[in-house]
């Protein structure tokens, strides 16, 4: 939200006089720290966007926060331009965005201040490790400020330029996600296109592109030019701006679908047996055939076909008649000392193993085995090659799949282990503008149904046990803070 007119306008006075004399001086150093703020081997970071409207920066956003809350690190996007909508309620057109417009540019920077407030928070009192900060930030002055900001609360700064200059690629992004956003909800689209496009004009008059040789080249920055063809990459610092920048030169934004699904229904299933290697039951011979039929009704002549090195996987795509890829990432998860076991031996062998599970099924890791923590990590390539590829089936087992589906749809550690994922079903994802569109369809072959709710006390009641695999305390509990 907004904060106070006069807490903003004091500080957006005292930012701007800050700049005004960094604009004469030399580059900016980043790595200065104000005295006072600790110095974190891993402190927070701030990711900050940088580019033109409609170069992709939130999709890029918002795909990058999807992906690094996957991997177990806790990241949030803070969008100005849904600050400016909150504070401007009605948007006129592209006046507002005039560097003369002095009303205008005034709240604009109190927008943008506002954000940094809530990055603070988040970052400081909410458990937050990497922020996304959304806007141009086309200017000098402007991206001084950020790191200002970013010195005087101990946050590391890492800058992604969106650079553009594809007539074709930014009148797709106009057409498909601009022209609907709340600006233009009344406006025809004729109007909105030709209006957000004077936008991007009143923009480039004062873009300064980040200089990888003179001013900037003390800062940690990649810039992603025309959508991926090419990269540069200056002064990467840390793991977390690695993994950045190795996720986004893997990623692109041609249309494609990817198919998920499970092996045909195994005689483990059948008998309610965790992992082991068993091949495929008589319904499940009848839904690889039912899938191969699929398959090719899809008329996806460059499909590829992925399944990992297990039997009955592997049955289900030899039924395809088509060649396969077979990845040792996409086993299923390993139940250690409960292989083969069902949940009702588990139970009264291993009683406080199968309460500890319930408890938290994410980070609860098989005695010798795996957890769904474990898994993510083991089936990132995966994720990785993925996002390389264009049309993919996936076929494997139902904790990978959960896995996989959770990256897509955006969903939770919490949520991850509990995601519907029915034997004999496909799901057909479509990669949109900021998401993911998921179709279920049921090839109408009959299976046991092998998912388990969370039990229900352990939705109204916290666990009292310890989970298997959390670190232990930095301090012990003589030293306890």
């Amino acid at each position: 939200m907004v904060q106070s007119n006069a807490y903003l306008q004091a500080t957006s006075q005292q930012c701007s006089e800050t700049s005004k004399k960094q604009r004469t001086q030399a580059p900016h150093p980043q790595s200065k720290l104000l005295t006072g703020v600790p110095h974190l081997a891993n402190p927070p970071t701030v990711i900050v966007m940088v580019g033109l409207p409609a170069r992709g920066k939130t999709y890029m956003s918002r795909k990058l926060t999807r992906y690094l809350n996957w991997i177990g690190m806790p990241t949030k996007v803070f969008n100005v331009g849904e600050y400016r909508r909150e504070a401007v309620k009605n948007y006129s057109s592209y006046d507002f965005f005039k560097a003369d417009n002095e009303s205008a540019v005034k709240i604009r920077q109190q927008c943008a201040l506002a954000a940094l407030m809530d990055v603070k928070s988040y970052l400081t009192e909410e458990g937050g490790q990497v922020a996304v900060f959304d806007a141009t930030n086309t200017t000098r002055e402007r991206r001084d400020m950020i790191l200002d900001f970013g010195s005087e609360n101990g946050f590391k700064i890492f800058f992604i330029e969106s650079v553009c200059d594809d007539p074709s690629v930014i009148a797709t992004n106009i057409t498909e996600v601009k022209v609907s956003c709340p600006d233009y909800q009344d406006c025809n689209k004729t109007d909105a296109m030709e209006d957000f496009h004077k936008r991007i004009e009143c923009y480039r008059v004062h873009y300064e592109p980040l200089d990888p040789d003179q001013y900037d080249r003390s800062l940690s920055f990649i810039k992603v030019i025309d959508v991926g063809r090419r990269f540069l990459v200056n002064r990467i610092q840390d793991h977390v701006q690695s993994k950045i920048v190795y996720y986004l030169m893997n990623i692109h934004v041609q249309p494609r679908v990817i198919y998920l699904c499970r092996h045909g229904e195994s005689m483990h299933n059948l008998q309610g047996r965790l992992g082991g290697d068993s091949g495929l039951s008589p319904r499940g011979r009848k839904f690889s055939g039912a899938l191969s039929m699929f398959v090719n009704e899809q008329n996806l002549t460059d499909l590829k076909v992925w399944t990992n090195q297990m039997c009955c996987s592997i049955q289900t795509a030899e039924s395809l008649g088509v060649p396969y890829e077979q990845w040792k990432a996409l086993n299923e998860i390993d139940a250690g000392v409960c292989e083969e076991m069902t949940y009702n031996e588990v139970k009264e062998k291993y009683p406080e193993e199968f309460a500890l599970r319930d408890q938290d099924k994410y980070y609860y890791r098989y005695p010798t085995g795996e957890s769904y923590q474990d898994l993510v990590q083991r089936v990132e390539p995966v994720i990785m090659e993925l996002e390389r590829q264009e049309n993919v089936l996936v076929i494997c087992h139902q904790a990978v799949m959960r896995c996989l589906l959770a990256y897509f749809l955006d969903k939770s550690a919490e949520e991850m282990p509990y995601l519907k994922c029915p034997l004999h079903t496909v799901l057909k994802l479509t990669p949109i503008a900021y998401g993911c569109k998921v179709e279920s369809i049921s090839l109408n072959v009959e299976a046991v149904n092998t998912h388990r709710e969370r039990p229900e006390e352990m939705k109204k009641y916290p666990g009292t046990l310890i989970r298997r695999n959390m670190p232990p305390s930095l301090f012990p509990p003589s030293r306890s803070r």
